[in-house]
């Protein structure tokens, strides 16, 4: 799975939904994918939080294969910036 499909399969989630705060996954050489202004895009940009993962640990994440907090104690995700916009992220997931 491509960062522009799992970009559009974010985007399809937020449809109808309101996600207040900018977010990034940094998968690093692969790329990256943006929610900000309820939009997922791939075009990179400072955002107020920051999570780094791989992209196949992104998958893993938004298929509910990865728990958030298992994650960042396993180091497979670390996360910067503004924490109340990454936990707001959980609440999206779920």
């Amino acid at each position: 799975m491509t960062l522009h499909e799992i970009a559009d399969r974010i985007q399809t989630g937020l449809n109808g939904t309101c996600f207040d705060g900018s977010l990034k996954f940094d998968c690093g050489d692969a790329g990256v994918i943006v929610l900000a202004d309820n939009q997922a895009s791939t075009t990179d940009q400072d955002t107020d939080c920051t999570l780094r993962l791989s992209q196949d640990n992104l998958v893993k994440l938004l298929t509910g294969k990865l728990n958030p907090m298992t994650g960042v104690m396993t180091g497979k995700l670390k996360i910067s910036g503004n924490m109340s916009v990454a936990m707001k992220l959980g609440q999206l997931l779920g």
